[in-house]
């Protein structure tokens, strides 16, 4: 007898993981633009329903207005709170910065460990959309780059919950970072109840000649030309990093010490981004025995573009993909 796995989005998967952590500690609360009911649960709908189940103080819409948004959330975390903050896009973030950067990532370090900022942001990012050059760019770098911020980018709706409920009940501010496209995909459902860890890398399929390195949408992309390419006889692993920091290079480097090759691919633009650190690990770490340079791939150095063909042109599309792989191989 044939089963069949249950689906659901990535949105729906993190409406369950906040319904699950608010019903289960009744220090988290929820707070962000238009979050609450009836507004409908923000513009993705991840929070629909919440302030209508567990009430409008623990499920807060507010003005539009970032700095406060996070100001609210850190003040709430240093109380004893778990808030779960939703800044509505990623770009929007650079508004805030002064309270992630200055204040939610260094309390613990500058109090000596007696602060803890159980914070997550949450934010959605992704080209594909043509919203313009002011709301799809993905900037998980500049938070990698900050001590103190652990950054999350699943690229499915059982990470996205695992993960989710991991972060909001780790003593640390949490990035969560969701791509736009991928929150209405369907995907297999998590387990309820389920935890992710933080900074636990998956590999999500096996292989021998190379290793792609990849997270969020583009680690879907990934796996698509994996499986083109077996077809050929080319044998890809992919590897998810899902976390990006803090990064498990552990599973990383084990897995291009078997293949020997290695690419690193996300949509954010390639200049100083994680594929550069990546890299850069890999060289030192496997100087000798790697048969052939790390490759990097990326979205193309520009402001994401509104036009549409300008803006597939742009993201690092599988045609780019499989060039890349390609390039590696040889």
């Amino acid at each position: 007898m044939s089963t069949t796995q249950a689906k659901m989005t990535m949105a729906q998967a993190i409406n369950m993981a906040m319904d699950d952590a608010l019903a289960l500690d009744p220090t988290v609360l929820v707070l962000g633009e238009d979050v609450a009911d009836p507004q409908g649960g923000g513009v993705f709908k991840c929070t629909s329903g919440l302030s209508t189940k567990h009430g409008n103080d623990r499920v807060r819409s507010t003005p539009i207005a970032e700095q406060a948004i996070i100001g609210a959330a850190v003040g709430a975390a240093l109380a004893g709170m778990r808030p779960v903050a939703e800044i509505m896009l990623m770009n929007f973030m650079t508004v805030a910065m002064d309270q992630i950067v200055n204040h939610a990532a260094k309390l613990r370090f500058m109090t000596g460990g007696q602060t803890h900022v159980p914070l997550t942001i949450r934010t959605a990012t992704g080209a594909g959309f043509g919203t313009g050059g002011q709301h799809g760019d993905y900037l998980e770098a500049w938070f990698a780059h900050t001590a103190g911020l652990k950054v999350v980018a699943p690229s499915s709706p059982a990470d996205a919950y695992g993960l989710l409920l991991s972060c909001i009940f780790d003593d640390d501010p949490c990035i969560f970072i969701e791509n736009m496209p991928l929150y209405f995909t369907p995907g297999i459902a998590p387990v309820r109840g389920e935890r992710i860890p933080i900074g636990k890398a998956k590999v999500v399929r096996e292989g021998t000649d190379a290793t792609v390195i990849s997270y969020s949408r583009t680690l879907n992309d990934v796996v698509a030309v994996a499986d083109k390419l077996a077809k050929d006889n080319i044998s890809i692993e992919v590897v998810d990093l899902r976390t990006i920091a803090p990064l498990d290079f552990d599973t990383v480097c084990k897995s291009v010490a078997k293949t020997g090759r290695a690419l690193v691919a996300h949509e954010a633009q390639a200049d100083f981004g994680v594929g550069a650190e990546i890299a850069a690990r890999l060289h030192k770490e496997l100087f000798g025995r790697l048969k052939a340079p790390v490759g990097r791939l990326g979205s193309v150095r520009s402001p994401v573009p509104f036009s549409k063909p300008l803006e597939m042109a742009y993201m690092p599309g599988q045609d780019r993909i499989a060039e890349a792989i390609l390039q590696v191989l040889k």
